[in-house]
């Protein structure tokens, strides 16, 4: 009787731990999933607001780009918050330290007339955010599903699009180095992976539009980036790359609500 006691109090004990990890665990990665969100946004932001900045420096005149400017990097402020808030990484929040110092630089470059220097300055402050961000994003990776690998996927075509238009832009406010360049090329190779993902993906019949609509898109646009050294039109480019936005957003709310 002892034996049976002992054997159903063990049973119920390692249920319980049982249950008490995998909430652990469940948690853990809602945790992860929020830090991973934010970092994607940082991300997206770093190479945003210097695609804008670059534009607000060729026409000062433009009160809405200056507001537009405004709203990321209180963005990039929100965001920043919520890793600090929410991860208890070491390492992470030895990193978060450098990206708040960045956002600082630029909270201080955003008080005065924007000029070539301050450009220079904004330039290499994006890659200090993205590299701070892929770093945070990595140390809190789990194992997506397919749907969640999905959504990283429409995530990167849209921080790629930033990406590539902000490079288009510096290459015609005399950053027109051979690194620029490349990283430029990169991108639009990166953003070409992506799409094949997502042109490889069955979605219902009611997307194909969109899918189309994306690839047509993208088409136009690549053939503008290609003659980006001869022909300079950045309205109609951010016109169309909102555009593209929009539409991969779409594709992006599909996998969220199928996850």
């Amino acid at each position: 009787m002892k034996k049976i006691f002992y054997m159903i109090f063990l049973l119920v004990g390692l249920e319980l731990f049982a249950e008490v990890e995998v909430e652990k665990v469940i948690v853990a990665t809602r945790g992860d999933i929020k830090v991973i969100e934010a970092s994607e946004d940082i991300r997206y932001l770093s190479q945003k607001i210097v695609k804008d900045y670059i534009f607000f420096y060729k026409n000062q005149s433009k009160t809405m780009v200056k507001k537009n400017l405004d709203q990321a990097l209180f963005d990039l402020s929100e965001d920043l918050r919520i890793i600090a808030t929410t991860t208890k990484d070491s390492d992470t929040k030895d990193i978060l330290e450098f990206l708040a110092y960045s956002k600082d630089q630029i909270d201080e470059i955003f008080l005065g007339k924007p000029n070539k220097e301050k450009v220079a300055l904004m330039l290499d402050y994006s890659e200090t955010l993205l590299e701070g961000a892929n770093s945070i994003a990595t140390s809190h990776r789990y194992d997506f599903s397919q749907e969640e690998e999905m959504i990283m996927v429409t995530k990167e075509m849209e921080y790629l699009l930033e990406r590539i238009t902000k490079y288009y832009m510096a290459l015609h406010v005399g950053f027109n180095s051979p690194t620029n360049k490349d990283q430029m090329q990169e991108s639009i190779a990166q953003f070409e992976n992506n799409m094949k993902q997502i042109n490889r993906y069955q979605y219902p019949s009611e997307f194909y539009d969109i899918q189309e609509s994306i690839n047509q898109s993208w088409r136009i646009n690549k053939t503008f980036f290609d003659k980006s050294e001869s022909l300079f039109i950045p309205k109609l480019m951010f016109t169309s790359v909102n555009y593209m936005e929009d539409l991969v957003l779409k594709i992006a709310l599909y996998h969220a609500k199928n996850q």
